[in-house]
């Protein structure tokens, strides 16, 4: 038996959920997080049921956050989510965080009265004090573009700036982006029609379909189940991160659902995940991963999120720059991706040179990235010195 399936057994308890005295190593639980969040097989069927699986998908990086939603589907290609967004079944919005995350259209809803009381007295306080906005201003910027947007809806933020300035409100840039995420998180606004790839924005209530809404207790149980299902093993304080929660509602909404979920405790802390998963044995397919610093691997966590480097290579303090390189879950270089007439990745690894078989890894993830952008893939690996 391998040394992975001894392990396997030793951390199953009779109930199936992992107890305190596992030997699960800070590896393991980033590989485990691989399966949870479909980028190992079994994949996602489709783009929907990757956005469903792990409640949002940050979406920041229009360019590249689509590769982070095919990556983890079995049959990668742009025109899946590409669909979504134009049919509305999947929305572009802020939420959860004061920034852009792909959300199912009968989530966003509930989502957003959870999270977005929060994120709007930043967004005020930011409009008010750096801005000098008035709630008088404010007012009346909202009634123009919600007029403007209810006459001829999927425009672009450029047009609705120049629908500002038609009602004498001029407005560009940071002011009038950070206006648009409050106009979001009233519902007023959310995503339109991608147009050639540009943003745009329409009416929330001609996009987002009218769906139950759930109380704040309903919304912390769910909030904690679908988060915990989608990205566990992770900790309370993972999910108050990235839900910007306070950590006794995260608590609470543990409590609620945490005969739902198995846990077990590592290093002093506790993690939760779907009851039925366990920790991968065996060799994970496929076993490198190309992907931006915003994918939920990285993002998706705070509080644990250097699983991903267990032998500890990744300087402290540092972000992985742009993009990261993964084999097995951990960070074995940093990575750069440029887009022309090829797709080229240069990746400058942490601990001096990849060995053969995480050249090998990386080069397949760079041939499955090129074909989903119908673009012929170059590696480029920096020397050390």
């Amino acid at each position: 038996m391998r040394k992975d399936e001894v392990r396997a057994l030793l951390c199953r308890s009779r109930t199936g959920r992992r107890t305190v005295g596992c030997m699960l190593t800070e590896h393991d639980l980033a590989r485990w997080r691989l399966r949870s969040q479909f980028l190992v097989t079994p994949h996602a069927p489709a783009a929907v049921d990757v956005v469903r699986g792990l409640l949002a998908v940050q979406a920041e990086n229009v360019a590249q956050s689509g590769w982070a939603v095919a990556a983890r589907t079995a049959t990668p290609t742009p025109d899946d989510l590409r669909h979504l967004l134009d049919e509305g079944r999947v929305i572009r919005t802020h939420v959860l965080r004061p920034t852009w995350h792909y959300v199912a259209a009968e989530d966003i809803g509930w989502l957003l009265d959870l999270t977005a009381p929060r994120l709007r007295t930043l967004v005020l306080r930011q409009l008010h004090r750096d801005h000098g906005l008035t709630t008088s201003d404010l007012d009346r910027m909202g009634s123009v573009v919600v007029d403007a947007l209810g006459r001829e809806p999927h425009r672009t933020r450029d047009e609705v700036a120049a629908a500002l300035r038609a009602g004498g409100i001029d407005t560009t840039g940071a002011v009038l982006m950070t206006f648009l995420a409050l106009l979001e998180f009233d519902q007023l606004v959310c995503s339109g029609r991608p147009r050639e790839g540009v943003h745009t924005y329409a009416l929330f209530a001609d996009r987002v379909p009218a769906a139950p809404r759930l109380d704040r207790a309903e919304s912390l149980a769910a909030l904690a189940l679908r988060y915990f299902t989608g990205h566990g093993p992770a900790t309370e304080k993972d999910l108050a991160y990235w839900a910007t929660l306070p950590l006794g509602e995260v608590r609470t909404a543990i409590a609620e659902v945490r005969d739902q979920l198995g846990s077990f405790e590592h290093q002093g802390r506790t993690f939760w995940h779907a009851r039925e998963s366990e920790c991968p044995s065996g060799s994970l397919k496929p076993q490198g991963h190309l992907l931006q610093v915003l994918d939920e691997m990285y993002r998706g966590y705070q509080d644990s999120r250097m699983v991903l480097d267990a032998r500890g290579v990744v300087p402290a303090g540092r972000e992985t720059a742009l993009g990261m390189a993964l084999v097995d879950g951990q960070l074995v270089a940093r990575m750069k991706r440029t887009v022309g007439q090829r797709v080229v990745f240069d990746l400058e690894p942490y601990d001096g040179a990849l060995s053969r078989a995480e050249r090998d890894a990386l080069d397949e993830a760079a041939a499955r990235y090129g074909a989903f952008l119908g673009l012929e893939p170059v590696v480029t690996v920096a020397t050390p010195g």
